[in-house]
């Protein structure tokens, strides 16, 4: 019945802060951007590699997230790598810290959490 995942939606606090960051530190690719003046809002549609995508929207006075990352419902987005101290060093030398590696205990595969400008927890997980 499902296929995957189409694309997961982001509301940030600066458009422009988000959409740099999504792009040239995460390596995203813009697909679309419009103003939607009725909305005054940005909805840019970025894109990786593999097809997977991010809806970046600009909502003026959107509430914040109420607490990271327990909050009721979306925990975190998670990034398939295939190197991970390879990616958290490309981070670092942009200026993006990221927490400590662990290891699920289940499947013994490495994996750290960073997050976006807005503080939306991002995961690293290694292949």
């Amino acid at each position: 019945m499902l296929k995957g995942f189409h694309h997961v939606a982001v509301i940030c606090s600066d458009y422009p802060r988000s959409k740099a960051f999504y792009t040239d530190v995460l390596g995203f690719t813009v697909i679309d951007e419009n103003y939607r003046e009725a909305r005054q809002s940005y909805k840019c549609d970025l894109a990786l590699p593999d097809g997977s995508q991010i809806e970046l929207f600009s909502f003026p006075d959107a509430p914040k997230r109420p607490s990271r990352p327990e909050a009721q419902g979306l925990r975190h987005l998670a990034f398939k790598v295939d190197a991970l101290d390879e990616v958290i060093h490309q981070l670092a030398s942009k200026g993006v810290e990221c927490e400590p590696v662990r290891t699920d205990e289940y499947t013994q595969k490495r994996f750290t959490f960073f997050q976006d400008p807005d503080g939306l927890p991002l995961e690293l997980y290694e292949l």
